[in-house]
């Protein structure tokens, strides 16, 4: 038994990984072409600067170092 008891019963904590597994799977970095502003987001987004210029790649595409 852990250290620490989970606050889900099993199904909901399973349920909660896969969800965080989505998560990571759509994360979208984005590079603005006007400002050069990098971020990450679960969706396509314009920049903070307005510009609609932006790049956006799958996070997954990236080697885990």
């Amino acid at each position: 038994m852990s250290e620490y008891p989970s606050q889900f019963r099993p199904e909901e904590l399973q349920q909660w990984q896969e969800s965080v597994a989505e998560a990571d799977r759509y994360n979208i970095l984005c590079h603005c072409r006007d400002c050069d502003r990098e971020w990450v987001a679960s969706t396509r987004e314009v920049c903070q600067c307005g510009s609609t210029k932006v790049e956006h790649i799958a996070c997954w595409q990236f080697p885990d170092d």
